[in-house]
């Protein structure tokens, strides 16, 4: 009895034991259709492993990837692109903000951005709004710039209407009560006081370059009140700005996620109806300032003293400088070579954890930030309008190199006029192609580009069309654009201990000479 069990039990193992032979056998046997004899370092990552099979990619079919633009009756731009999901980003747009300020005081924009999702007529107070959109499980935002006022959220598709009335009522029927105001001039009050204390320069860097780039006009006006202006704001301020400014045909619904028609039936009937029907529509008094930017150049400095005592790490006393020429608008043919220009020079901080990855192979890290120990930061930027266009760079030293960090930078632009190496050149072209359709994965990016583009002409480019304009980009196109910048009056902007920053006229007369240099006076021995 005993033995017919151990039997059975013994056949079993036996026939378990062949069946896992038979498995590992098989799986052996489909590893080897992948093997090669051949060192595996030397094969290239470009070809194909043998036997392997075939990727097969999917095809987009070209109606779900443009962007339809529909101009209703009153003016009103309606634009929209599919896109795959239950979530749906879904705007308004308005050609409103700081450069629209001449004839108000600046920081109005700045105010009515504080003030958005506040109250309308349908939903009295901010926490209304809130809930209401919490409901339709989205989310909400306004954002200001120096040209565009942004309203905007993402919410569940089926949401749709909810959302375009909601938007409709917060942008044409907001209640404005005075305690909001209040507190949205303590808001400003307490970010303007931050501004002036951390260190982070970038924020005061960008208002100063535009200040000195259009001297007074357009975007050179400031985005931010004066502290001492900010409680000269009222009521009757705002309500002017929106007359002037919130009109249908200053504006574009855009959408990400939604169908076409459905969105400009939704734009009629709660956009187009409201617009007639504003709580602040009481008289015809309106100023809009039409003005086309002109640049100017000249300088700005702020002598100012930093306060390192809240700073987490240790920070080092630094002065910031940044030199900038006149661009283009982002209308311009010449707007791509820019964005591959900026690129090209990239920069950052004098330390990136990220290795090569991040940009190490930039200009201005190769031939700025790994050679000068002192230079603490090098960065390029392109700011780009309707109607103009600045390209600079800002660079942050100890104040006691300041002179020497705006030799290095004017060195930089003298040296793009000697030609650019085509490995260098195809390696920023790569760059910006990648980081232009990474971003655009993004549902919110996209909404923003095709908003904007379409707010500013009427239509949108698509990313295969950018990305062809990008490969079309070459090293005479560079050279050219650099001349053209080069010709320009320059602008200089100055923040922290000034007292070692040369002056635009040496700035000028370096930027004109075959080597960059600022003259004898501005030069540390043996440069």
């Amino acid at each position: 009895m005993c033995d017919k069990s151990e039997n059975r039990m013994s056949m079993h193992f036996r026939l378990s034991l062949l069946r896992r032979c038979v498995t590992n056998q098989k799986s052996i046997s489909n590893r080897s259709l992948y093997s090669t004899t051949t060192d595996t370092t030397k094969v290239p990552l470009s070809k194909p492993i043998d036997e392997a099979p075939r990727v097969v990619f999917a095809k987009r079919s070209e109606d779900t990837q443009q962007t339809l633009v529909t101009t209703l009756p009153d003016g009103l731009r309606v634009a929209s692109e599919q896109k795959f999901g239950t979530f749906c980003t879904v705007g308004i747009l308005v050609n409103a903000g700081s450069r629209h300020e001449a004839q108000y005081p600046s920081g109005v924009s700045h105010l009515l951005e504080k003030l958005s999702f506040s109250g309308s007529q349908l939903y009295r107070t901010k926490d209304d709004i809130m809930k209401a959109v919490e409901d339709m499980g989205g989310i909400l935002d306004c954002q200001t710039s120096r040209d565009t006022t942004i309203y905007a959220a993402s919410v569940s598709t089926e949401k749709l209407e909810a959302l375009v009335e909601l938007l409709g009522d917060v942008v044409f029927q907001p209640s404005l009560p005075e305690t909001d105001i209040e507190m949205a001039l303590g808001d400003i009050e307490f970010e303007l006081q931050q501004m002036d204390t951390r260190p982070d320069p970038e924020p005061l860097m960008t208002e100063l370059i535009h200040e000195a780039a259009f001297s007074g006009n357009t975007v050179g006006l400031p985005r931010y009140p004066q502290p001492d202006l900010v409680r000269k704001f009222d009521r009757e301020v705002v309500k002017k700005f929106l007359r002037s400014h919130f009109t249908p045909k200053r504006m574009a619904l855009a959408g990400v996620g939604v169908e076409h028609d459905r969105l400009c039936e939704l734009g009629e009937k709660y956009i187009s109806s409201n617009a007639t029907k504003p709580s602040w529509l009481s008289n015809d008094d309106v100023t809009t300032d039409e003005s086309i930017s002109q640049y100017t150049g000249g300088e700005v400095h702020l002598q100012k003293k930093f306060d390192l005592t809240m700073s987490v790490v240790p920070l080092p006393e630094l002065s910031h400088v940044s030199v900038g020429m006149e661009s283009v608008p982002f209308t311009h043919p010449d707007f791509v070579p820019y964005a591959v220009l900026n690129m090209l020079m990239g920069g950052g901080g004098s330390f990136s954890a990220g290795g090569p990855g991040k940009g190490m192979f930039s200009r201005l890290y190769i031939n700025v930030l790994n050679q000068y120990h002192w230079m603490y930061a090098a960065t390029a930027f392109h700011h780009s309008y309707e109607d103009g266009g600045l390209f600079c760079i800002q660079a942050s030293a100890h104040p006691s190199q300041m002179r020497e960090a705006v030799h290095v930078i004017t060195q930089e632009f003298i040296r793009l006029t000697m030609g650019v190496d085509e490995q260098e050149l195809d390696r920023a072209k790569t760059q910006l192609k990648s980081m232009l359709m990474m971003n655009l994965e993004s549902r919110p990016v996209m909404f923003e580009d095709i908003g904007r583009q379409v707010l500013a002409t009427g239509e949108r480019k698509s990313a295969q069309e950018l990305c062809s304009m990008i490969d079309s980009t070459s090293n005479d196109d560079i050279y050219r654009i650099v001349t053209n910048m080069l010709s320009t009056r320059p602008c200089v902007a100055a923040m922290g201990d000034v007292s070692n920053c040369p002056s635009l006229a040496d700035v000028q007369a370096a930027l004109r000479s075959k080597d960059g240099k600022l003259s004898r006076q501005f030069r540390f021995f043996g440069r």
